[in-house]
């Protein structure tokens, strides 16, 4: 018997190594062997399921030339990448948070917040080499994609927990991406490849590590420990002084004055981009949300973040203990949108009333949704729905939270969906998105001076600052280029 044990325990190891070195395959990037469970096909075919949800869930921004320019970058880059043969997309997002990612199998994307906030083709060149770095070294690939990429929330800063997002199927209440977190291993390996591709298609990638500096400066102003783009990422100081260094090394053997900046042909690339929120998609003033093309306002909750994207509204208090969203039905009907929301969330109604808020035929209701845990355990969610018909759309808030804490937020919610009404207030219709305008600096003088002689408010200034990469005491020089603000004209 104990020979029998044996020759089965020899035979179980035999099996083992003939899995683990069927399941094993050379990095590209580095060259060595690793243990990897998902197929080339399958890193693909994750990239493509993701890419609808992640355009779905931001809007692309629609300026063919400055979509044209990151396409054609991004393919330049990619030939020279250690995964060539793969089908890059490069795509612009229409969000204003500073933003920069990438999916498994050659997706990439910039928002036009983090665009904005580049000042030359070179810093550019670089986060566009790190981001294709992390697909080229298959970093999702390495780390168990499917237990790493979590379906999370990308909503602004609002930090949803897994009780809240377990009510996502109609409410939206995040939207669901698969968005890349690396340890500080792959973020490095990442930069070095940010270096590497950049300088091969003739940029200074020193850059790339002045760009460090425009983060740590948005981290201070932040109010939050890192900026978007940042959030999964090391420190930027450090990465500052490491990218430089990697930069001196790569250039050590080359004509390092033959590298390209840019600087003035990316401005007039960026001549023109919405800074900020786009008022013609919502935006919020005087502790409102408006909206300007579908004609309705609301309140929202006091000292509330807001995130508004294509898909929701979503407004959560600091705690995170409450959340309150905005969706469109798809449905017809105020009670098919019901009949929907209840059984596609195996909601457990406690009470439902027909009624009409500011002349809106509407249905309010308080139910609960019951979720098994990870571990087993029953997770209970109480929440406030309000359906309301406004001319031929039917808008549903959902306002939910534990019902410990429910009490204490039902007034807010309640307030909220009872302010929704038609918005009639020209001067809020009309309001126009603030715009880069590049201008040619007339004299000599610090940014201070420069931005005092071109008409700029000190709130400008601060964001200007941050946008320009500069101190207020930088000294500028005349005939350079420079963003300023100015606001974009409103179209049909």
């Amino acid at each position: 018997m104990h020979l029998l044990k044996s020759y089965f325990k020899k035979l179980s190891l035999l099996f083992f190594l003939t899995v683990l070195i069927s399941s094993c395959s050379r990095n590209p990037v580095t060259g060595k062997r690793e243990v990897v469970f998902m197929s080339e096909a399958q890193e693909i075919s994750m990239g493509k399921e993701a890419d609808p949800q992640i355009v779905a869930g931001y809007g692309l921004y629609q300026d063919a030339k400055i979509q044209d320019f990151i396409n054609t970058k991004g393919q330049e880059m990619a030939k020279i990448s250690h995964r060539p043969h793969l089908n890059y997309e490069f795509k612009v997002l229409d969000s204003p948070v500073v933003n920069a990612f990438a999916v498994p199998g050659g997706y990439v994307y910039f928002t036009r917040g983090i665009l904005a906030h580049f000042n030359n083709e070179a810093e550019f060149a670089g986060v566009l080499g790190h981001e294709i770095g992390h697909v080229t070294a298959r970093h999702s690939v390495q780390q168990q994609t499917k237990a790493m990429l979590g379906q999370v929330a990308l909503i602004g800063g609002i930090i949803l927990s897994e009780k809240f997002r377990a009510f996502a199927n109609e409410a939206n209440t995040g939207m669901q991406l698969l968005f890349l977190k690396f340890g500080r291993s792959a973020e490095s390996q990442s930069d070095e490849l940010g270096v590497e591709y950049s300088t091969a298609i003739g940029y200074d990638s020193h850059n790339m590590a002045n760009f460090f500096g425009t983060l740590k400066k948005l981290q201070g102003e932040s109010g939050q420990s890192i900026p978007t783009f940042m959030s999964t990422h090391p420190d930027p100081g450090n990465r500052y002084e490491r990218v430089h260094q990697l930069s001196d090394e790569i250039q050590t053997d080359i004509d390092a004055t033959a590298l390209k900046t840019n600087r003035d042909s990316y401005l007039k690339l960026i001549d023109g981009l919405i800074v900020g929120e786009d008022p013609k998609q919502g935006y919020v003033e005087d502790g409102a949300f408006y909206h300007p093309e579908l004609l309705f306002s609301f309140d929202v909750p006091q000292n509330w973040r807001l995130n508004n994207t294509p898909s929701a509204v979503q407004m959560a208090p600091e705690d995170g203990k409450a959340l309150l969203t905005m969706v469109l039905s798809q449905e017809v009907s105020l009670d098919a949108t019901k009949q929907k929301i209840i059984t596609d969330n195996k909601l457990t109604v406690q009470e439902s009333t027909n009624t009409t808020i500011n002349g809106n035929n509407a249905v309010t209701m308080i139910s609960d949704q019951i979720t098994q845990g990870q571990n087993g355990e029953t997770n209970t969610i109480r929440i406030l729905t309000s359906i309301i018909q406004y001319g031929n759309m039917i808008y549903v808030f959902h306002g939910m939270a534990e019902p410990a804490d429910f009490n204490r937020y039902f007034s807010s919610f309640n307030k909220t969906m009872k302010s929704f009404a038609k918005l009639t207030d020209q001067s809020k219709i009309n309001k126009q998105a603030d715009m880069i305008k590049i201008i040619t600096v007339p004299s000599n003088g610090s940014f201070e001076q420069v931005m005092t002689k071109l008409g700029m408010s000190a709130d400008q200034m601060s964001l200007l600052a941050t946008l320009n990469g500069m101190d207020m005491d930088t000294q500028i020089k005349a005939g350079s280029l420079i963003k300023t603000l100015a606001k974009k004209p409103n179209t049909p």
